[in-house]
């Protein structure tokens, strides 16, 4: 994800050991739209019987400090894990870089 050349959201579902059991991609930026479905996730998590999950997008341009769009989607997101008892355990966004860690950084 690193050389990619647009925006791309993976999503990791983990169980309740914190092993991987499937990554998928969500959706690619595009200029126009920001395409980030919260029911996809979930059903996924559902039908994985994910207990957790971690989500990784890339910031093709610029640094990895995530945009107004990024903390919204993410705190949405943690809130709606929360309500169907599915965490949120991490937002990650890197660049060629550089990684940036909600986690880490207290915003989860």
């Amino acid at each position: 994800m690193r050389d990619k050349t647009r925006e791309h959201l993976r999503t990791i579902y983990l169980n309740a050991r914190n092993e991987m059991l499937y990554k998928k991609p969500m959706f690619i930026r595009t200029l126009n739209a920001n395409l980030v479905h919260y029911r996809e996730i979930f059903q996924e998590a559902l039908k994985q019987n994910a207990a957790s999950v971690i989500l990784v997008h890339n910031h093709p341009s610029g640094g990895p400090e995530p945009s107004q769009d990024d903390l919204e989607i993410t705190k949405r997101l943690t809130q709606a894990g929360r309500i169907m008892g599915i965490e949120v355990l991490d937002h990650i966004i890197i660049t060629k870089n550089k990684v940036f860690s909600f986690k880490e950084k207290k915003l989860i």
